[in-house]
């Protein structure tokens, strides 16, 4: 779920010597967007090719973050000063949750693909990796909020859905947690299970209490800049995959509750978390209507290409993949060709994205780092 609007007056990056300096975490956003689509194409069993595309697409995100990563490091290295500068800027900064959401999509798909490709250390190396995705989740939902409030200066005409990012990431680390549960031993399960349902606990909640405060900004100031657009995405992000991680617990969590010693409370665990995706889901439908209409009145202005297109594909593609569960558990045929259609809504949207992203790529002019011009 991720957008940054970079101000007008912040210049052009064309020198490759300066994209070192002027990476910014928000470029985790690409591996956010790819990582969803390979989970969501691997959500068709009964079409092999489908499952191969999410494969390879899996694989090319696995090499995309590494890449991005070496980058982010490369500058903290090199220009720490310049990296620092990031924590006080009201918009660059919440784009540190994009870092755990981009790593937890990598976690899925050894949970996914893995198995058939490294067997039984394809769920080792996956629960290594969700622990620390866990851990920097919790980092970036405290430390970005803290930095929030003591550093920063913000104004509910400039508040945006990009509030959210920092907040949902404990929550994508919740739904891997619950992904991960079946794949790990009985022993194992309980603490994983434990400590999704707080991940969750953590995120959620306190996601849908800014979806109030998004919703009186925009009666009060109205809709953002076009450019800013894709932040009536993000609203989505959240709910969806707040539904997800509910439909997962209550599809996985059972098996832990039994191995823990709490079989007589597994069934109103589950039914309990089943109800309250059903509730998210639907309240999902309605930010998803708003959002469609608000990318269609700012149509009318024009929508100027910038990294936060890429707040399109994540936030369709956990809604996507929670309606799809869903429809695993009920039997209703509209709800699985609706999960159809938003899965080729999201592969044609990262495809124009893709392109345009890797176009400014290599022009270098997606390469700026506003907090340097703060």
């Amino acid at each position: 779920m991720t957008v940054l609007q970079f101000s007008q007056s912040v210049p052009t990056v064309h020198t490759r010597g300066r994209i070192l300096r002027h990476f910014t975490p928000n470029w985790f956003a690409t591996t956010m967007g790819t990582g969803i689509l390979a989970v969501c194409l691997a959500q068709f069993p009964g079409v092999p090719a489908l499952h191969t595309a999410g494969e390879a697409l899996w694989h090319a995100n696995i090499a995309l973050f590494a890449v991005l990563t070496s980058v982010y490091a490369g500058k903290w290295l090199m220009h720490p000063g310049a990296a620092l500068r990031a924590f006080d800027h009201p918009v660059v900064s919440m784009f540190f949750g994009c870092i755990p959401m981009g790593l937890a999509t990598i976690v899925n798909g050894f949970l996914i693909f893995g198995p058939s490709l490294f067997g039984d250390a394809a769920v080792t190396i996956a629960a290594h990796l969700w622990w620390a995705d866990a851990a920097l989740a919790v980092l970036a939902g405290l430390a970005i909020p803290l930095v929030m409030f003591t550093r920063q200066q913000h104004a509910i005409e400039h508040m945006s859905a990009i509030w959210l990012l920092p907040i949902v990431a404990s929550e994508v680390a919740a739904a891997s947690g619950g992904l991960l549960l079946p794949h790990l031993a009985e022993g194992a399960q309980l603490p994983v299970l434990f400590v999704s349902f707080m991940l969750w606990s953590c995120s959620v909640p306190l996601a849908l209490g800014i979806l109030v405060i998004l919703f009186l900004r925009m009666a009060l100031h109205k809709l953002p800049p076009a450019s800013m657009a894709a932040t009536s995405f993000l609203a989505l992000g959240p709910v969806g995959t707040g539904a997800l991680g509910l439909a997962l617990f209550s599809a996985n969590g059972a098996q832990a509750l039994v191995a823990g010693g709490l079989g007589p409370l597994a069934p109103a665990i589950s039914g309990a978390a089943l109800l309250g995706a059903l509730l998210l889901w639907g309240y999902g439908l309605w930010w998803l209507g708003l959002a469609v209409a608000i990318t269609f009145n700012h149509l009318r202005q024009g929508l100027p290409f910038n990294l936060g297109w890429w707040g399109y594909t994540f936030p369709i593609g956990v809604y996507a993949v929670a309606t799809l569960r869903l429809s695993s558990i009920f039997p209703l045929p509209a709800l699985t060709v609706f999960g159809e259609v938003l899965v080729v809504a999201l592969a044609a949207v990262w495809v124009v994205v893709v392109v345009r992203t890797s176009r400014g790529a290599y022009n270098g002019s997606l390469f700026v780092d506003p907090s340097l011009e703060s």
